[in-house]
């Protein structure tokens, strides 16, 4: 089980430093400061990997 819980948090790394970056290059310390926001891939990605993080890949019985 550990090693699914390195699976999740790496991508969720990956993903938080590709949205870093697209912030640092938009000049922006928020998405939600950004026009691109609605449809923007790498959101969404990070979106998905915060979610896949706290649900470790089990669907169902999550809440935000």
């Amino acid at each position: 089980m550990h090693e699914t819980n390195d699976i999740y948090e790496g991508k969720l790394d990956e993903a938080k430093q590709s949205l870093s970056e697209c912030q640092t290059a938009q000049g922006v310390e928020s998405c939600l400061k950004c026009p691109q926001l609605i449809g923007c891939p790498i959101r969404t990605l990070y979106v998905r990997a915060v979610y896949e993080s706290m649900s470790k890949g089990e669907t169902g019985g999550f809440d935000f």
